[in-house]
Protein backbone atom coordinates (compact mmCIF):
# COMPACT_ATOMS: atom_id res chain seq x y z
CA UNK A 1 0.00 0.00 0.00
CA UNK A 2 1.69 3.09 -0.97
CA UNK A 3 3.03 5.34 1.92
CA UNK A 4 1.79 2.57 4.34
CA UNK A 5 3.89 -0.70 4.15
CA UNK A 6 3.28 -3.92 2.78
CA UNK A 7 -0.44 -5.70 3.31
CA UNK A 8 -0.54 -9.52 3.84
CA UNK A 9 -3.99 -11.74 3.39
CA UNK A 10 -3.62 -15.11 5.34
CA UNK A 11 -5.33 -17.93 5.86
CA UNK A 12 -4.13 -20.75 8.65
CA UNK A 13 -5.27 -23.33 11.22
CA UNK A 14 -4.35 -24.11 14.62
CA UNK A 15 -3.51 -26.42 16.85
CA UNK A 16 -4.00 -27.45 20.62
CA UNK A 17 -0.27 -26.88 22.20
CA UNK A 18 -0.15 -29.83 24.47
CA UNK A 19 -2.35 -32.34 22.01
CA UNK A 20 -1.46 -30.97 18.78
CA UNK A 21 -5.02 -31.39 17.47
CA UNK A 22 -6.95 -29.07 15.05
CA UNK A 23 -7.74 -25.97 17.49
CA UNK A 24 -9.24 -23.98 14.59
CA UNK A 25 -8.80 -22.25 11.20
CA UNK A 26 -8.40 -17.96 11.02
CA UNK A 27 -8.30 -15.58 8.27
CA UNK A 28 -6.37 -12.55 9.10
CA UNK A 29 -4.96 -9.80 6.68
CA UNK A 30 -1.24 -8.35 8.31
CA UNK A 31 -0.17 -5.13 7.66
CA UNK A 32 3.65 -4.08 8.29
CA UNK A 33 3.75 -0.16 8.68
CA UNK A 34 6.72 1.69 7.50
CA UNK A 35 7.24 3.23 10.85
CA UNK A 36 9.06 0.68 13.89
CA UNK A 37 5.10 0.21 14.71
CA UNK A 38 4.13 -3.47 15.62
CA UNK A 39 2.30 -5.45 12.94
CA UNK A 40 -1.59 -4.11 12.34
CA UNK A 41 -3.31 -7.23 12.30
CA UNK A 42 -7.42 -8.05 11.92
CA UNK A 43 -8.00 -11.55 12.90
CA UNK A 44 -10.98 -13.63 12.60
CA UNK A 45 -10.92 -17.09 13.75
CA UNK A 46 -13.43 -20.31 14.21
CA UNK A 47 -12.87 -22.14 17.16
CA UNK A 48 -12.81 -26.47 16.67
CA UNK A 49 -13.67 -26.29 20.23
CA UNK A 50 -16.74 -24.47 21.87
CA UNK A 51 -16.30 -21.33 24.05
CA UNK A 52 -18.10 -22.94 27.45
CA UNK A 53 -15.02 -26.18 26.59
CA UNK A 54 -12.53 -23.72 26.05
CA UNK A 55 -13.87 -21.86 29.38
CA UNK A 56 -13.96 -25.02 31.48
CA UNK A 57 -10.10 -25.65 30.21
CA UNK A 58 -9.29 -22.45 31.37
CA UNK A 59 -11.21 -22.80 34.67
CA UNK A 60 -9.04 -26.10 35.42
CA UNK A 61 -5.93 -24.43 34.53
CA UNK A 62 -6.49 -21.42 36.81
CA UNK A 63 -7.88 -23.40 40.01
CA UNK A 64 -4.40 -25.88 39.59
CA UNK A 65 -2.41 -22.34 40.12
CA UNK A 66 -4.71 -20.32 42.39
CA UNK A 67 -4.61 -23.03 44.77
CA UNK A 68 -1.06 -23.22 45.57
CA UNK A 69 0.09 -23.39 49.11
CA UNK A 70 4.12 -22.45 48.10
CA UNK A 71 4.77 -20.75 45.03
CA UNK A 72 5.84 -22.14 41.96
CA UNK A 73 9.36 -22.39 40.75
CA UNK A 74 10.86 -23.92 37.70
CA UNK A 75 14.04 -23.59 35.53
CA UNK A 76 15.26 -24.17 32.01
CA UNK A 77 12.08 -25.32 30.68
CA UNK A 78 11.97 -27.10 28.95
CA UNK A 79 15.45 -28.76 30.21
CA UNK A 80 18.41 -29.65 27.46
CA UNK A 81 16.68 -32.67 26.18
CA UNK A 82 13.30 -31.00 25.35
CA UNK A 83 11.37 -32.09 28.01
CA UNK A 84 9.15 -30.87 30.53
CA UNK A 85 7.98 -31.52 34.04
CA UNK A 86 4.30 -32.50 34.01
CA UNK A 87 4.11 -30.11 37.21
CA UNK A 88 5.55 -27.22 35.52
CA UNK A 89 3.52 -27.64 32.06
CA UNK A 90 0.73 -25.02 33.24
CA UNK A 91 3.84 -22.62 33.74
CA UNK A 92 5.06 -23.75 29.96
CA UNK A 93 1.66 -22.83 28.91
CA UNK A 94 1.41 -19.37 30.52
CA UNK A 95 4.89 -18.24 29.48
CA UNK A 96 3.78 -19.12 25.49
CA UNK A 97 0.58 -17.27 25.67
CA UNK A 98 2.53 -14.13 27.43
CA UNK A 99 5.55 -14.62 25.16
CA UNK A 100 3.05 -14.23 21.79
CA UNK A 101 2.76 -10.42 22.69
CA UNK A 102 6.12 -9.43 23.10
CA UNK A 103 7.01 -11.55 19.96
CA UNK A 104 3.71 -9.57 17.89
CA UNK A 105 5.29 -6.50 19.31
CA UNK A 106 9.27 -7.37 18.22
CA UNK A 107 8.18 -9.29 15.09
CA UNK A 108 8.80 -7.00 11.56
CA UNK A 109 8.43 -7.92 7.74
CA UNK A 110 12.53 -9.11 7.78
CA UNK A 111 12.48 -10.61 11.60
CA UNK A 112 10.29 -13.36 13.59
CA UNK A 113 10.39 -15.05 16.91
CA UNK A 114 9.97 -18.31 18.28
CA UNK A 115 10.23 -18.91 21.95
CA UNK A 116 13.34 -21.53 23.12
CA UNK A 117 12.98 -21.85 26.49
CA UNK A 118 11.84 -20.50 29.71
CA UNK A 119 15.28 -19.97 31.41
CA UNK A 120 12.97 -18.98 35.22
CA UNK A 121 9.98 -18.86 36.42
CA UNK A 122 8.55 -17.63 39.41
CA UNK A 123 5.10 -17.52 41.08
CA UNK A 124 3.63 -15.19 43.07
CA UNK A 125 0.74 -16.04 45.97
CA UNK A 126 -1.34 -13.22 45.88
CA UNK A 127 -4.46 -12.29 48.26
CA UNK A 128 -6.58 -11.38 45.62
CA UNK A 129 -7.57 -13.77 42.55
CA UNK A 130 -5.08 -13.35 39.91
CA UNK A 131 -2.69 -15.65 39.15
CA UNK A 132 1.16 -13.59 38.70
CA UNK A 133 4.29 -15.23 37.37
CA UNK A 134 7.88 -13.77 36.92
CA UNK A 135 9.32 -14.97 33.98
CA UNK A 136 13.19 -14.86 32.12
CA UNK A 137 12.36 -16.32 28.87
CA UNK A 138 14.91 -16.46 25.60
CA UNK A 139 13.42 -16.11 22.45
CA UNK A 140 15.13 -17.41 18.85
CA UNK A 141 15.41 -14.32 16.34
CA UNK A 142 15.04 -15.52 12.80
CA UNK A 143 16.96 -15.21 10.44
CA UNK A 144 19.59 -13.47 12.47
CA UNK A 145 20.01 -16.82 15.22
CA UNK A 146 20.12 -14.43 18.02
CA UNK A 147 19.12 -15.27 20.97
CA UNK A 148 16.97 -12.54 22.99
CA UNK A 149 16.69 -12.92 26.56
CA UNK A 150 13.34 -11.26 27.96
CA UNK A 151 11.77 -10.69 31.37
CA UNK A 152 8.32 -10.57 31.23
CA UNK A 153 5.77 -10.07 34.20
CA UNK A 154 2.00 -11.77 33.55
CA UNK A 155 -0.99 -11.50 35.40
CA UNK A 156 -3.92 -13.47 34.79
CA UNK A 157 -7.37 -14.55 35.45
CA UNK A 158 -9.95 -16.23 34.03
CA UNK A 159 -12.34 -14.36 31.20
CA UNK A 160 -9.91 -11.44 31.22
CA UNK A 161 -7.29 -10.78 28.87
CA UNK A 162 -3.35 -11.65 30.08
CA UNK A 163 -1.84 -8.61 31.45
CA UNK A 164 2.06 -8.62 30.26
CA UNK A 165 5.12 -6.03 31.18
CA UNK A 166 8.29 -6.99 29.87
CA UNK A 167 12.01 -5.96 28.84
CA UNK A 168 13.84 -7.62 26.14
CA UNK A 169 18.33 -6.95 26.24
CA UNK A 170 20.33 -9.14 23.76
CA UNK A 171 24.37 -8.48 23.24
CA UNK A 172 23.86 -6.45 20.41
CA UNK A 173 21.07 -4.02 21.99
CA UNK A 174 20.22 -1.93 24.99
CA UNK A 175 17.23 -2.43 26.88
CA UNK A 176 13.85 -1.88 25.60
CA UNK A 177 10.85 -0.90 27.33
CA UNK A 178 7.49 -2.51 26.57
CA UNK A 179 3.99 -3.42 28.18
CA UNK A 180 0.95 -4.61 26.92
CA UNK A 181 -2.54 -6.78 26.87
CA UNK A 182 -2.86 -9.94 25.16
CA UNK A 183 -6.76 -11.02 24.61
CA UNK A 184 -7.99 -14.09 25.04
CA UNK A 185 -7.96 -17.91 26.48
CA UNK A 186 -4.96 -19.49 27.86
CA UNK A 187 -6.45 -22.43 26.64
CA UNK A 188 -7.87 -21.41 22.96
CA UNK A 189 -7.77 -19.06 20.59
CA UNK A 190 -8.30 -15.02 20.56
CA UNK A 191 -10.71 -13.73 18.78
CA UNK A 192 -9.68 -9.88 19.22
CA UNK A 193 -7.98 -8.55 16.71
CA UNK A 194 -4.29 -8.44 16.40
CA UNK A 195 -4.24 -10.23 20.20
CA UNK A 196 -2.14 -13.46 19.35
CA UNK A 197 0.03 -12.85 16.16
Amino acid sequence: IPGSGHKYYLQFTTEEYKSGENAGSCLATVLYPQTKSPPVVTIKCVQAKDQKQIQEEDNRLYQKLRHQTKPIIGNNIPDSYGNIDPALEPVWALAVAGSSYIMWEKSTENLGYFMAQVKSAKQWLRKDDVVEFDYTVLLHEIPTQEIISCHMRLTWLPGQPLKVKYFCASENQGLEDGSGMESGSAAGISHESGANF
